[in-house]
Formats: C-alpha cells, sequence, structure tokens
C-alpha cells in the first residue's frame, strides 16, 4: 500500500506506483520520500481544509486543517460516500451534493457557503472552492474541495479590503518602507505630501524626498525595526520640497513594524509609517501658546514697573521682561535735542543718543549708559534712523552670507557681532517720537516676523511711557 493510503490520504485520483518485491515505496538507493509521502505531507500541511471525491463521490482525502476545523479524523472521514448523514444534516445533503458534483462539469472554480456538521454535533458555516480533477483521459475523474470557516475567510477579505482601501483612498499617508529604510509601497495621499508621485517615490532615500527630518524619521524607522511600535504618536517637523521651495510641514507618525506570519520567528519586513499634516493645529497651538506667554510678560513688566521711583528704570524693567524668549539684545535710542512734535521742523540732521542697552558678551539685565550725551555713530540708512523717520517698525537682516560677512555687517550698524536678525520699534507718547528701541536676535533663531513686530510695539508704547515721564520729572526738577 502506498504510503499516502498509510497514513489515511489514497491517491485514488492519480496513478498508484507499483510495489517493490522488497516491499519498499522508492526507488534503490534513494532514501528520500516517494511521491505519495510528498503528497501527504502538502495536504496535511495546507492551511486551508481540503477533502477530495472520486467520480462517484467517495471521499479520498483529507488533510489535518479539515479535521481540525469538523473533528472527524482521516479514518473516519475517507471512503465515505458524500457529507450525508455525518458532515451534512440529511435534510441539505442532496443540495450540497448536487452543488459539489456539479464542479466537476464546470469551468473553473465554483464558489458556495455551506453549514458542515462537526463530530460533537455542532454546525460550522464553511466557504469552499471547488473544482473538477481531470483523469489520464481528460475526463473528470473527481473534484477537490477546499473550505475554510466564513468568519477566518470574512477576517481575511476585510484585512486585504483594509489593505487596499489604505493605499488608495485613506485621509492619510501610508508609507510602507523596507529593512533598508526605503519606500516599498507609498499611498496617493503621501505621495502629494511628499510632493512627487507614486513610482517616483519608491526604492528612494528618504534624504532625497526631504530637505529636513529625514535624519530623526530614519531613526524613528530604524527604533521600530530593532524594538517594535511605540505606544504614541510622534510628531515631527520635516522639510519637503515644492516647486515654491522649501515648506516646513508637521507630520503626527505612527509605526508599526511589519513580520512575516509565514516564518516561525518574527522575521521583520519593514514598517508601517502613517502620517497625518497638522501644521496648521500645531502652529495655532504655538501661536496660542507664545502669545499666553507674551501677555504674562506685559502683565508681570507693568507690576515691576510700578515698584520703580525712577521712570527710566521703569523703562528697562519692560525691555528686560520682553527679552525674555524674544530676542538676544536690546537698544534704547533717544532722540538727541528732545523730542519733536509731528510736523515740527528738525533742527538739523537726526541724531540719536544710548540711553539703555543690554550687556553683550552674557546675559543681564540693561542698564542706563549715556549719560555723556554723544550720538551713536549711525550711517545714513540705518534701521533705527529709518524708523524714527518713518514712526514706524522697520525689520533688517544680514540675509543668506557667510558668517564673516554678518559679523561685518552687523559691525557696520554698530550692533553686537552676532547679530543677525533685527526689529526697530518707535518710541511714540503724546504724539512725539521720543527714540527707538533695537531687539537684536543671533544666527540662531529665527528672522523676526509681523507677529514679532506688533508685540514690539506694544512694549515700546509702555517704554515711550516711562520714558516720557521721566523727561517731565527731569524738567521739573530742572524748574
Amino acid at each position: 500500500m502506498s504510503a499516502s493510503r498509510r497514513s489515511g490520504t489514497t491517491d485514488e485520483l492519480g496513478p498508484e506506483e507499483p510495489e517493490r518485491p522488497d516491499g519498499s515505496d522508492g526507488p534503490e538507493g534513494s532514501d528520500g520520500p516517494d511521491g505519495a509521502d510528498l503528497l501527504a505531507a502538502l495536504l496535511d500541511g495546507m492551511d486551508a481544509a481540503l477533502c477530495a471525491f472520486d467520480a462517484d463521490g467517495v471521499v479520498t482525502h483529507w488533510n489535518r486543517e479539515a479535521e481540525r476545523i469538523l473533528g472527524w479524523s482521516v479514518a473516519e472521514a475517507v471512503g465515505r460516500q458524500g457529507f450525508a448523514g455525518w458532515a451534512v444534516r440529511e435534510a441539505d445533503a442532496e443540495e450540497v451534493e448536487s452543488r459539489l458534483m456539479a464542479a466537476m462539469h464546470a469551468p473553473g472554480r465554483q464558489v458556495h457557503e455551506f453549514a458542515l456538521l462537526t463530530k460533537n454535533g455542532g454546525r460550522v458555516l464553511v466557504r469552499t472552492q471547488s473544482a473538477a480533477v481531470p483523469g489520464p483521459d481528460g475526463k473528470p475523474a473527481g473534484l477537490y474541495c477546499a473550505f475554510s470557516e466564513v468568519h477566518a475567510q470574512i477576517d481575511l477579505e476585510r484585512s486585504i479590503a483594509l489593505s487596499e482601501a489604505l493605499f488608495d483612498d485613506a485621509s492619510w499617508g501610508v508609507v510602507l518602507v523596507d529593512a533598508d529604510l526605503r519606500p516599498a509601497v507609498v499611498n496617493a495621499h503621501a505621495a502629494r505630501a511628499l510632493g512627487t508621485g507614486r513610482t517616483a517615490v519608491l526604492g528612494r532615500p528618504l534624504g532625497e524626498l526631504l530637505t529636513r527630518g529625514a535624519e530623526e524619521l530614519e531613526n524613528a524607522l530604524t527604533h521600530v525595526l530593532a524594538e517594535g511600535a511605540p505606544p504614541a504618536p510622534a510628531e515631527m517637523w520635516v522639510g519637503v520640497r515644492t516647486p515654491e521651495g522649501e515648506r516646513r510641514r508637521c507630520w503626527r507618525s505612527g509605526f508599526l513594524r511589519l513580520a512575516s506570519p509565514l516564518a516561525e520567528e518574527p522575521v521583520p519586513l519593514g514598517v508601517g509609517w502613517l502620517f497625518q499634516d497638522v501644521t496648521e493645529a500645531k502652529q495655532g497651538e504655538q501661536e496660542a501658546a507664545l502669545l499666553r506667554f507674551r501677555t504674562n510678560q506685559l502683565h508681570r513688566a507693568a507690576r515691576a514697573a510700578a515698584e520703580c521711583e525712577d521712570p527710566a528704570e521703569a523703562a528697562t524693567v519692560h525691555l528686560d521682561f520682553a527679552l525674555a524668549g524674544f530676542a538676544d539684545h536690546a537698544l534704547i535710542d533717544r532722540v538727541a535735542g528732545g523730542a519733536a512734535a509731528d510736523g515740527e521742523p528738525a533742527g538739523g540732521p537726526l541724531r540719536l543718543v544710548r540711553v539703555a542697552a543690554t550687556p553683550s558678551g552674557g546675559p543681564g539685565p540693561s542698564a542706563l549708559t549715556g549719560h555723556a550725551g554723544l550720538p551713536v555713530r549711525y550711517g545714513e540708512g540705518h534701521p533705527a534712523l529709518q524708523c524714527v523717520a518713518r514712526a514706524g517698525s522697520v525689520r533688517a537682516g544680514a540675509g543668506s552670507v557667510a558668517a564673516e560677512e554678518a559679523r561685518e555687517w552687523a559691525r557696520a550698524r554698530q550692533w553686537p557681532e552676532d547679530t543677525v536678525h533685527a526689529l526697530c520699534a518707535v518710541l511714540r507718547s503724546r504724539g512725539r517720537t521720543l527714540g527707538v528701541v533695537t531687539f537684536l536676535r543671533g544666527a540662531g533663531r529665527s528672522p523676526f516676523e509681523r507677529s514679532d513686530a506688533t508685540y514690539a510695539e506694544d512694549v515700546a508704547g509702555r517704554m515711550a511711557a516711562a520714558l516720557d515721564l521721566a523727561d517731565l520729572l527731569e524738567r521739573d526738577e530742572d524748574a
């Protein structure tokens, strides 16, 4: 008897091998398995349940998965006539067998759903795929029937449908990254976010796709491959190339380690990276937090300045509170010869006298200076002079130049050498221009924006009121 029959899986649908006189199943000198052993191993190793029938409807094959689902052993199943009376209720047997046997004369595979009986009397809804098995003469010699529990099949179909939906219609970016940290599959949303086509992204290093943030993203992917998915999403700021130039975007990203379900031990296939653009929301949060901080600083400065006996000292208190988180250095320059009301003729060229400044060598409170009344050597077109002339804020910057050129730019304007960005706000009180306050930032900070100018103007208004009061008190003392 062949090996497949010894194991309970017969081979009536294929030609039998002649038995050797010595009772062995394989050719002389061969220690490997014969065809029947291989067939039995393949059938028993399948993930799907499988049974087969000959042309008369007798069960000829029954694998281990079929035994697991229904509980009927190979010995109990092989040789039975159809499913009637044991695997199917008598009332359903005729319909089930007619639909199954019809597959022998139908082209391709036939898909049906049946309720089968388990050995302990329970019912299992299965989905079957049946197809004819041709004999040597080309005519149907029987049929095979592969089946699985419907809920398992539905789970599989849901997984496939979910994968297809993620890579077609998802409203967030989905990227499958291989073990070499290169995109292997990209959905349409992710391709648009990266500013390129779906196929153009595949296989390219992340450094070619992002101008900023690629190293941080690669570190996250490497961590996921080694340690598994993080417990919460991560927010990453990246730079994306666009026809208009680089755009900074904030992506809230989640990561999943992908492992092969076919291996005994998890074999990393890559990382599933899902992200959503939250730039606008993040910028809104940052702006709200910045506004709260600056409002608190103005409130604290007002309370501290109210305790100063000298109004000029109160002006420096406002300056020190405004400097926190806003700029690296600050200067206060007064109009030489006293303030003039709008429309009054200037008594000579405009000159400014330094009255207060923050230390340029390190942190510390601003100090009152300029007791000698010497004007600052500002050249024509200096931002501070422009600010006084216009009675409005002026922004200036060194631009994208070499470090030495930036230092020369700052020295030419009488500012500390590490200055790269400047913002001048006019000091006005009672319809007169008193001077200008200049806020300075180094290379480690971003340029001043319009919202910064609004804050600087608010601070300048409070400082101007304190300096104007100092002038009035000085005149009263002189009188």
